[in-house]
C-alpha cells in the first residue's frame, strides 16, 4: 500500500498555496486577464485527468495486458477529474454571467439583429452556440466523465477485493459505452471550451488535434508518476518494457499531435481564406505570440523526435524524465495560445498570474494523485492479465 511522504506531501501543499496567491493577485490587479489563465490551465489539467479515464478504458476494450501493473497510476490521476471539473463548470457559469469576457458570441446583442453588437456571422450559429445549451453540455460533459471515472475505478478495487472474470467484463462493459462516448464529447468539449472562442473561425480537425494534445500530455504524466513511484520502492513489477511502451505511446502521439498542427496550419494557410486566415494571424502577426507559437511547436516535435528516435533511448529513464519535463512545458504553452489571443488580442502575456496557476494546479494533481494511490493496494491483484503483464518484453 503507497503512503504519500512528507516530502512530497509538503510540495503539493507549497505549489497550492503558489496557485492561490497568483489566483488572488490575478483577480485584485486585473481580472480580465487571469480568467483566461484560468481556463487554459484547467483545459491542460482536465485534458490530463479525463485522458486518465480514457487510458484505463482504452486498455479493457483493447483486451491489452502490457498495462496491468501500472493499471493503478491513471486510476489515482482519474481522482483530479472531479476537481478541475469544478473549476470548468465555474468557468463556464461565470462567462454566461458575464463575469468574465471569454466567449464573444455571449456578448449582450451578438444574436439580435436590432442591436448595434449584432453580428451576422455568429447569429448563424445560435442553434449551438447559446447559453444555455452550452452550460447544459459542459454538464453533460462532466458528468458522464466523471461517473464513468468513478464506475472504472470502483469495478477494478471490487476486482480486487473478490476476484474472478465477472469485474473484467463489467470492465469491458463500461468502457466500451465510455469510448462512444468520449469520442464525441472530446471533439464537442474542444469546440465549447476553446474553438468557440474564436468564434468566426472553425477547423474540421480541430478535435483530433486537442485529443492528440491530451494523449500527448496524459501518456507524459502517466510516465511521470510511474518513475516516481518506482524511485520510491514501489511498482517492482514495472520494467523496462513497460516504460519503453509508455516511451513509444509518448513518442508517437507527439508525432500525431505535430501531423494535426501542421496539417490544419498548412491548408488553413495555403487556402488562404480570410474567414479561416485570422485564426493565424492573430498568432503570427502579434508580437507577443510570434516567438511562442513556432517555440512550443518545436519543442513538442522536436524534443520527441530527436530524443526519442531509438529504442534504447525510449528505455532511458533520466532522457525520458527531461523530454517529458519539456513536452508538458510545450503544451502548456500550447493551451495559453489556444485561448489567450482570442481573449486578450494583442494585450496577453505570461506572466506570475498565468504560470503561478499552472503551479498551482500541477500542486492539485500531485496531491490528488498521491492521496488516491494510497486508497488501493498498488497492484491489481485478481485482473486476468496481472500475469501476462509482469512477464512482459518486447
Amino acid at each position: 500500500m503507497f503512503t504519500i511522504n512528507k516530502k512530497a506531501k509538503n510540495l503539493s501543499i507549497a505549489l497550492m498555496s503558489i496557485g492561490i496567491i497568483a489566483l488572488i493577485f490575478g483577480f485584485a490587479t486585473d481580472a480580465h486577464s487571469t480568467w483566461p489563465a484560468l481556463l487554459f490551465n484547467t483545459y491542460f489539467y482536465l485534458g490530463i485527468s479525463v485522458f486518465a479515464v480514457f487510458f484505463v478504458a482504452m486498455q479493457y476494450v483493447a483486451e491489452a495486458g502490457w498495462s496491468i501493473v501500472l493499471k493503478r497510476v491513471p486510476e489515482a490521476i482519474m481522482a483530479a477529474l472531479p476537481f478541475f471539473s469544478i473549476i470548468m463548470l465555474l468557468i463556464v457559469f461565470a462567462s454566461i454571467m458575464h463575469w468574465n469576457h471569454i466567449y464573444h458570441w455571449l456578448h449582450e446583442g451578438i444574436m439580435d439583429p436590432a442591436s448595434e453588437n449584432y453580428d451576422r456571422i455568429i447569429a448563424g450559429k445560435e442553434p449551438y452556440l447559446n447559453a444555455t445549451f452550452f452550460i447544459v453540455r459542459t454538464i453533460i460533459y462532466l458528468l458522464i466523465w466523471n461517473y464513468f471515472a468513478k464506475k472504472l475505478r470502483r469495478i477494478s478495487v471490487l476486482e480486487d477485493a473478490n476476484g474472478g472474470t465477472s469485474y473484467h467484463n463489467s470492465g469491458v462493459k463500461t468502457s466500451a459505452w465510455f469510448m462512444v462516448f468520449f469520442a464525441v464529447t472530446s471533439a464537442t468539449a474542444s469546440w465549447d471550451w476553446i474553438m468557440s472562442i474564436d468564434t468566426h473561425w472553425f477547423s474540421t480537425i480541430f478535435g483530433w488535434y486537442i485529443f492528440a494534445e491530451w494523449s500527448a500530455i496524459g501518456f507524459t504524466t502517466i510516465l511521470l508518476f510511474t518513475l516516481y513511484l518506482q524511485k520510491e520502492g514501489y511498482l517492482e513489477d514495472v520494467n523496462e518494457n513497460h516504460i519503453h511502451d509508455l516511451g513509444k505511446w509518448i513518442f508517437a502521439f507527439s508525432l500525431v499531435w505535430t501531423y494535426m498542427w501542421f496539417s490544419q496550419f498548412m491548408l488553413i494557410w495555403y487556402a488562404n481564406i480570410p474567414e479561416e486566415v485570422t485564426y493565424y494571424t492573430a498568432r503570427l502577426d502579434v508580437h507577443n505570440y510570434r516567438f511562442l507559437f513556432w517555440f512550443s511547436m518545436l519543442i513538442n516535435f522536436i524534443f520527441p523526435i530527436i530524443l526519442l528516435m531509438s529504442r534504447d533511448a525510449k528505455r532511458h529513464k533520466g532522457r525520458l524524465i527531461f523530454v517529458s519535463v519539456f513536452i508538458l512545458i510545450g503544451h502548456w504553452l500550447n493551451s495559453y495560445l489556444l485561448v489567450t489571443p482570442g481573449v486578450l488580442n494583442t494585450h496577453g502575456h505570461i506572466g506570475f498570474t498565468e504560470i503561478g496557476i499552472g503551479i498551482g494546479f500541477a500542486g492539485v494533481l500531485i496531491y490528488l494523485t498521491l492521496n488516491a494511490l494510497g486508497k488501493a493496494s498498488m497492484e491489481a491483484k485478481n485482473h486476468p492479465f496481472l500475469d501476462e503483464s509482469k512477464h512482459l518484453h518486447t
